[in-house]
């Protein structure tokens, strides 16, 4: 910070300063932040939310025929990882039983995918 710079003071020290020269106190919520490069916050959301590259659960939909069966992956969707389970949702009991039965030949398949191979699980919902 330069000399000719005025210091920046928080927000109480500058609404003390305000009530010694009879001026308004600032009880606004907002703060003025510095400004960031628009490159640089869009590349930090890129990364926050994975948008910049595909994510698990759509790699995983995205080979879910391959893994299960056409005739079962009509009734079945891979939704969301959750604490290294894959959860599942299966719209027909019939699927339902036959994807819990072949669960241990599904995760092993599942873990073949390039970044799956800590899933411990299928967890099954009916929906």
């Amino acid at each position: 910070m330069s000399q000719s710079e005025p210091k920046e003071f928080s927000r109480a020290v500058e609404n003390l300063i305000a009530g010694l020269r009879d001026l308004p106190e600032d009880t606004s919520r907002a703060r003025n932040r510095k400004a960031s490069e628009l490159t640089s916050l869009i590349d930090e959301l890129l990364v926050k939310h994975r948008i910049s590259h595909d994510s698990l659960e759509h790699s995983i939909r995205a080979k879910w025929a391959e893994l299960v069966g056409v005739a079962n992956a009509a009734y079945s969707h891979p939704l969301v990882m959750e604490k290294k389970l894959l959860v599942v949702l299966v719209s027909h009991a019939v699927v339902r039983n036959e994807l819990f039965l072949h669960k241990d030949a599904i995760v092993e398949k599942l873990r073949q995918l390039p970044g799956c191979a800590d899933i411990k699980g299928l967890a099954l919902r009916s929906g």
